[in-house]
């Protein structure tokens, strides 16, 4: 009776690889889908900040970004935040650089760009988002969030 021939010690050593390799990407795959869902949403602020704003705030809300330089998103943030402020009767826009204003970025615990701040008109944060937000979200957000 002939004996089970095992395979050879490479193809062990291939296959762990393999299995290594799809775990790894299976991992990353779910990181990024879970990445990519959380940022840029809008979410309701926990915490209350009290502060005097050194800009004018709109009449119903001020939308409020924090960007830098060299951030891409950025830029296409602020040209969604500005179509909506123009759509809007009574909301503003500000762009504030990160860089520049320290002290409100260490405050509101800014941790990347672009960050906004929907402001309701007496200057209370009412929602907030990192990352490039949604028209769409926005838009559904002040209409919650701000008085006719």
């Amino acid at each position: 009776m002939a004996g089970k021939r095992r395979a050879p010690r490479s193809v062990d050593l291939l296959m762990t690889g393999i299995i290594v390799a799809l775990g790894v990407l299976l991992a990353s795959t779910a990181f990024g889908l879970v990445w990519r869902r959380r940022t840029g949403r809008l979410k309701e602020q926990r915490r209350t900040v009290e502060r005097a704003w050194d800009f004018d705030l709109g009449e119903r809300a001020t939308l409020v970004q924090f960007s830098s330089a060299f951030c891409a998103p950025c830029r296409a943030t602020k040209r969604i935040l500005g179509e909506v402020a123009e759509m809007i009767p009574g909301v503003s826009h500000v762009e504030i650089d990160a860089e520049s204003r320290l002290d409100l970025v260490r405050d509101l615990n800014i941790l990347k760009t672009p960050t906004v701040l929907v402001l309701d008109r007496a200057g209370k944060i009412v929602q907030r988002a990192a990352g490039q937000p949604r028209k769409a979200d926005v838009i559904a957000v002040l209409g919650r969030s701000i008085p006719s």
